[in-house]
């Protein structure tokens, strides 16, 4: 993609007045060479209304970490944290990795909180036909934090009336639309990876097409796990010493 920063020979003025000319359901398509899905997109937001600059996350906000199996196709683990006093989401890391066995990815995943609780999806379940062992199983040898279920929405009702919905894609993607609609979905600016699936997410025929969604199914999958976020065991930043006369982690 390239976008009018890319061409050296447009300044600044006639940029502002390409953009001004535009009509707005064009302008990302035009001034940034985003491709244009139209009624198709998943998400119909403009990502402006959503990203945010990265800052230091407070330690009250519990966090929560999605993550979608890959190997061919990469795999995705999308970091959350959740501002619980405005019910706002904030998606302040991304990771993708490609042909890399649990053991592999454990240190990039331990290295950004060991304590952070991983939600994971369905085929978590399925076993390898070696070991015989459970993927999620092979993550947890790893000393990752998974959590003890798949991926499921809260059940609420009566079994025969949660038992799918629980698990509904449909309802996970209208949960982070509806959050992107109001300002209680942000992603910090810097996690290119996600955006770029963000801009092409899309349906056909009404249907999802699935490509290069991993990303987006991690960060599904940890919302719909949101209520089992983690707050750090140890604070990271230091307490004020006109508040407290100690230091957390010293005792």
């Amino acid at each position: 993609m390239a976008g009018w920063n890319d061409v050296p020979h447009l300044d600044e003025k006639t940029k502002r007045d390409l953009l001004e000319s535009t009509p707005p359901h064009l302008r990302d398509a035009r001034s940034k060479g985003y491709p244009v899905l139209g009624s198709g997109l998943v998400y119909p937001v403009d990502e402006e209304t959503i990203k945010v600059a990265p800052f230091a996350l407070p330690d009250s906000w519990p966090r929560i970490v999605g993550i979608d199996f890959g190997w061919d196709h990469p795999t995705a683990l999308v970091w959350l944290a959740w501002d619980r006093d405005n019910d706002i989401v904030y998606v302040y890391d991304c990771l993708k990795i490609s042909e890399q066995t649990p053991v592999q990815q454990a240190p990039d995943i331990l290295a950004r909180g060991d304590w952070i609780p991983v939600a994971w999806p369905h085929d978590g379940l399925q076993t390898e036909k070696g070991s015989g062992e459970q993927l999620a199983q092979q993550y947890r040898d790893a000393k990752i934090n998974m959590l003890w279920e798949r991926a499921q929405f809260e059940e609420t009702g009566t079994q025969d009336e949660t038992k799918v919905s629980r698990s509904s894609v449909e309802a996970g993607l209208m949960d982070i639309l509806k959050r992107m609609q109001t300002g209680k979905w942000k992603v910090f600016n810097h996690l290119n990876d996600w955006f770029h699936e963000f801009r092409l997410y899309h349906r056909k025929d009404g249907k999802i097409v699935k490509t290069n969604d991993d990303a987006l199914d991690a960060s599904r999958y940890g919302t719909m796990m949101l209520r089992y976020a983690a707050t750090p065991p140890v604070p990271t930043t230091r307490i004020d010493p006109r508040q407290r006369k100690y230091d957390w982690r010293a005792g």
